[in-house]
């Protein structure tokens, strides 16, 4: 295995793991605030959390969205999304979209103690309402080159579209009726991160046995298709 490739098969690795480890940590993070006992009023931004614990809590989501997009990025690292150039353009506007989450969530501590009808709060809120829309639309369009790509098989290759569609139904209809529904919705979301992390994990030396496979002559067997019989 060369410098080059062990590099590639670590890089894949160590961002599955930490695509996974975000994706059940947030999950439990996000089910925790529906049981915790609420230290402020609902009309505080904060809300259940006091500034400090909340201030906690926004540098942990900062840190895990930075988390989920090294999984983004190792999902094109793999081959999975082809070469197309819609598939790029919608991986690059995922990426972005949640770099600027991450962003967002160290914003918000700075409006930690301001009621929720304040204008910082309602330009926090609209930065959140407007890369969801972008991030969930940019994973619909990666998701579907996946599964055009067929690169990945089984269940696996509907995840990145199940992470888009996610974004629309159920989480941002639970955002605009539910603090309780809105946990579990993006608890599920989270989930289904941990599942492209798992995914990344397994997989993170699959783009180099096909190379490998190609440099000896050989067609790598997980690309081997069905033959379609000619009619007579």
């Amino acid at each position: 295995m060369s410098t080059q490739n062990r590099d590639h098969f670590l890089t894949n690795r160590t961002a599955g793991m930490a695509c996974f480890s975000a994706g059940v940590l947030g999950a439990a993070l996000s089910v925790y605030k529906v049981f915790v006992n609420p230290s402020v009023p609902e009309t505080q931004w904060s809300y259940p959390l006091d500034s400090t614990a909340y201030t906690v809590v926004q540098v942990w989501f900062a840190v895990q969205h930075v988390a989920l997009l090294l999984g983004l990025m190792a999902l094109q690292r793999t081959g999975a999304l082809g070469r197309g150039s819609l598939a790029r353009i919608g991986h690059r506007v995922a990426v972005v979209s949640m770099a600027g989450f991450a962003v967002t969530e160290l914003a918000c501590i700075a409006a930690a103690a301001a009621p929720t009808d304040s204008p910082v709060v309602n330009l926090l809120g609209a930065a959140y309402g407007v890369f969801s829309l972008l991030l969930g639309a940019a994973l619909m369009v990666t998701g579907a080159a996946v599964l055009r790509e067929e690169f990945w098989q089984g269940w696996k290759r509907w995840i990145p579209l199940a992470l888009g569609i996610w974004v629309y139904v159920p989480v941002l209809p639970a955002l605009a009726v539910s603090f309780v529904g809105a946990r579990f919705a993006i608890a599920g979301w989270m989930l289904l991160f941990a599942a492209l992390g798992w995914v990344l994990m397994r997989d993170a030396g699959e783009p180099l046995r096909r190379s490998t496979a190609t440099q000896r002559g050989r067609r790598p067997t997980t690309l081997v298709r069905p033959l379609r019989h000619n009619k007579q």
